[in-house]
């Protein structure tokens, strides 16, 4: 929930994107308006496009965009190039990061990064990505390794921010089935998550493409906590979770959170809240990042709600 606290910094989203204090500043102004128990940073699935060399569109107040493809076939990604840390905007949002890190100790920061999958189909276009898988297989596999290896490094930098863990978004990987999810997913998150998981620092998996159909190959990545959209349902993915896994989801971001009135935010998670009373794994969060011009009287419903249901036990 980071583009609100842009709003009460009186900022932008170009801004917050594109420097690494302007960001800070907002997570910080949201996190002393609002009791989360964690706070993360912007869910910006561009950045490491852009790294790699990907075309950027701007805007003032809404989230950046991909433009056309980078890369088109075998040769292409074969010469494509594990980019530095140094390229594009990812030294800003470390930078965010840190300073978050800095002023605030006594709660979960949490960074933000795309999953390997989803960020080739960035590269490669997704919709070209999936045709791929099936017919030339090596070519996608090639295209995984350099993606798995450039966030390895990032998450890598992340750790040493001082932050506690990272929201590692793969929605695309919900597109597929729950197979090719292991295949061409999962297993790649797996390796970086031993790469970089451990007790200081948690990698969170979210894929809100999943509709319930392809938890079974999140549950193999071994993320130490899954995070679902608001397409699952989440006594499915509870009842399919082990007990000891922090699950967490999903109140609609959009539906509800943005274009819904308070009355209905507080009713959407005062029903999820008893839904899911008997699992004590499960964390009330958004499906996905909040969206810019969210009205803060339907954030305040979604915490009053939450309040409200605790009080009563």
């Amino acid at each position: 929930m980071t583009h609100p606290g842009i709003e009460l910094c009186g900022s932008t989203v170009f801004k917050a994107v594109t420097e690494g204090q302007a960001h800070a500043d907002a997570i910080l102004a949201l996190n002393d308006k609002f009791p989360a128990d964690a706070v993360t940073a912007i869910m910006d699935l561009t950045v490491e496009a852009e790294a790699f060399g990907a075309e950027i569109r701007f805007s003032e107040n809404d989230i950046p965009n991909v433009i056309g493809r980078l890369v088109s076939d075998s040769d292409e990604v074969d010469t494509l190039e594990v980019p530095s840390l140094d390229r594009g905007r990812i030294r800003e949002y470390l930078k965010a990061n840190s300073i978050v890190a800095s002023n605030i100790k006594d709660k979960r920061i949490f960074g933000g990064c795309i999953g390997p999958f989803s960020l080739a189909g960035r590269l490669f276009d997704l919709s070209e990505l999936m045709m791929a898988m099936y017919i030339e297989p090596e070519t996608v596999t090639m295209l995984l390794d350099k993606c798995t290896a450039f966030i390895t490094e990032y998450l890598k930098a992340m750790k040493e921010t001082g932050i506690n863990g990272v929201i590692l978004a793969e929605p695309a990987a919900g597109l597929v089935s729950n197979d090719d999810c292991l295949q061409y997913s999962s297993a790649y998150v797996r390796k970086i998550v031993e790469a970089v998981q451990d007790d200081s620092f948690s990698i969170v998996l979210h894929n809100c493409g999943n509709t319930g159909h392809c938890t079974k190959a999140m549950l193999s990545s071994g993320a130490s906590a899954l995070h679902f959209g608001n397409k699952a349902d989440m006594v499915n993915a509870l009842e399919t979770c082990p007990s000891d896994l922090p699950v967490m989801g999903n109140i609609d971001p959009v539906g509800i959170m943005r274009q819904g009135s308070p009355e209905k935010v507080y009713a959407s998670v005062s029903e999820l809240l008893e839904k899911t009373s008997g699992y004590d794994n499960f964390i009330l969060s958004t499906g996905c990042d909040v969206p810019p011009r969210t009205p803060f009287e339907n954030i305040q419903a979604f915490y009053q709600a939450l309040k409200d249901y605790n009080e009563k036990d």
